[in-house]
This record gives C-alpha cells, structure tokens and sequence, in this order.
C-alpha cells in the first residue's frame, strides 16, 4: 500500500494548476496583440533562430509564450514523474498526471499547427475558426485534468458518474455547456481581435459582415442561456448535497459566473479591450475549475473500507 499523498506533492500540483492559468492568459495576449506570427512559420525555432536576435516586439510576445508553455509542458512531466515515483499504479494521482501530460502535448502540437499553418495574425480563415475552438476546448481539458490531480492529491476521493441519479446529469450538462460557451467565447474574441473597428449589431450582422463577427453576437445569447441552465444545476446541487465542500464549491461557482456576466456586458460596452478580455477569460477558467472540483467532490462514491484508513492509497476509478 502507498504511503499518502506528500505536502510537497499537493503543493507543487497546485502549483502546476496556477501557472498554467498564466500560460493560458499569456497565449490570449498573444491572439489579442496579433503577435502570433512574431516567430514566422518557424516551429519550435522563431524566426530560424533558436533565441531571436533583434526582435521585434511581436517577436518578443510569441517567443515568451513558447518558453513559458515549454516550462509548463517540463511542470506537468514533473507532476507526473513525482507521483509516478511515490505513488502505488493505479493511484488517481499518477492517473491525473498522465492525462494531464497527455493532453500538455495535444496543447503543444495545436499551438504549433496554428503556427506551421499560418492560422495566426490577420488570418480570417474558417480553418483559423475550427482550430481555435478545438485549442480552448484542449485547454479547458487540460486544466480539469491538473485540477482533479491536485483535488486528489489534496485527498479528494474517486467520483462515478454512474447511479448518481439527476445530480450527475445535471453537472454533466453544466461541463457541456461551460465548453460550448468556451469554444464561442474564443470565436467572440477572435473576431473582435480581426475587427476591432467594427461595432454595432447593425454593423455585425450586416451580409457583408465576416462570419466570425455575425458568430460574435450569439455569444451574449449562449452566455444567459448556458449560465441560466449552469446556475440552477449548482442551487439544485448544492441542496442535494449536504456536505460543506460541494455547497461552497457551488456558491463560488456561482459567485465567479454573476461576476463574469457583468465583464461580459462591461466587454461589450468597452468594446473589448486587450486587458479586460485576460479577466474575462481567467474568470472563465475559474468557473471551470470550481465546476470541476464541484464534480469530484458532489459525485464522490463512498470510500471502501480499505481506503478508509488511508483514503488515496490504491484506489480505483
């Protein structure tokens, strides 16, 4: 049987989760600025260059970026080797840490193909769309998966959805629906980054209008739609469940979406500006990961005797 889960381990998997938050909003500095061609079609070199001499300040954003998301992908293969090395197989832990390897990876190649294909800087394209929408939908995988290692590592049990009854569907639909409004948000933003001049529902929807500012206007609408339904799943959740983690999981889940509500508004009045769409997207990333840990915790199946004793020893998903 495995020794529990170290301080040093549960803290560095926290860790992982905060910085890769900081990865995340530097990538969308990156799509914000337009400085996501500051390397070329060079990957993983810029610009031919290992380290670019004379850069411009484009240059300078993107090649950031790419050190910055490397030292996340070396985080998560450390998480993993840690818990690999002090960890029995089959504990949640190495089980979280793989995926979240798995899915570093799948981060990396989309960022490179974004590049190698030249679906960055001005790029309108309907490919751009696509591959954008899939990069946040890997994104919001990504973070889950850190997320529930250090939920488990902070001793977390394993979950089911099975025989959960109405409180597994209704979060199963609140995770869907938090994706589906990602993946919009991410067209919203993009479109306001290629058009920043244009505003006005008129002016969007207009037949000569581009197909990503006419995609812009329904996201408000998928915004109070998806939230109405995220936000009655949490009350009926948090009344289902009894325990103190779930209630205060679902209360700040629906703190961080009231508050995101209003950034939306204030994003439209404002017109989008660079600083306020990083708040936007972190405060979307919070709700995510509140959603997530909400999950784990509210569908947790009862500990079997042997894990009573020492509750991530070996346990089984």
């Amino acid at each position: 049987m495995s020794a529990a889960v170290s301080a040093g381990l549960r803290r560095f998997a926290w860790a992982n989760l905060l910085y890769n938050l900081f990865v995340v909003a530097w990538g969308a500095y990156v799509r914000a600025t337009g400085s996501g061609a500051g390397c070329g079609e060079h990957w993983p070199v810029c610009n031919g260059q290992v380290i670019p001499r004379d850069p411009s300040i484009e240059t300078i954003i993107e090649f950031t970026h790419r050190l910055t998301s490397g030292l996340a992908l070396v985080g998560v293969i450390a998480l993993w080797l840690w818990a690999r090395k002090a960890l029995a197989p089959g504990h949640l832990v190495r089980r979280g840490a793989g995926a979240s390897v798995a899915l570093m990876i799948v981060e990396a190649l989309l960022g490179a193909g974004l590049v190698i294909f030249r679906l960055v800087a001005d790029d309108a394209s309907t490919a751009r769309a696509v591959a954008m929408a899939l990069h946040l939908v890997n994104t919001l995988l990504l973070l889950g998966a850190i997320a529930l290692t250090a939920w488990w590592a902070a001793g977390g049990r394993r979950f089911r959805f099975a025989g959960q009854g109405m409180v597994a569907g209704l979060l199963a639909g609140a995770l869907l629906a938090v994706i589906v409004l990602g993946a919009s948000g991410a067209l919203a933003a993009l479109g306001n980054t290629l058009y920043p001049e244009v505003s006005g529902l008129e002016a969007h929807l207009a037949p000569t209008a581009h197909v990503l500012l006419k995609l812009a206007v329904f996201h408000p609408m998928i915004a109070l739609l998806a939230g109405s339904y995220v936000l009655a799943a949490l009350v009926i959740v948090a009344l289902a469940r009894k325990d103190r983690t779930t209630r205060l999981l679902a209360g700040g889940a629906m703190a961080l979406y009231l508050v995101q509500v209003g950034l939306g508004f204030l994003n439209i009045f404002l017109m989008a500006p660079v600083w306020l769409q990083l708040i936007h997207l972190l405060v979307a990333d919070g709700i995510w990961i509140a959603l997530v840990c909400l999950t784990a915790a509210a569908l947790a199946a009862e500990p079997a005797p042997a894990e009573e004793a020492a509750p991530l020893a070996q346990p089984a998903v």
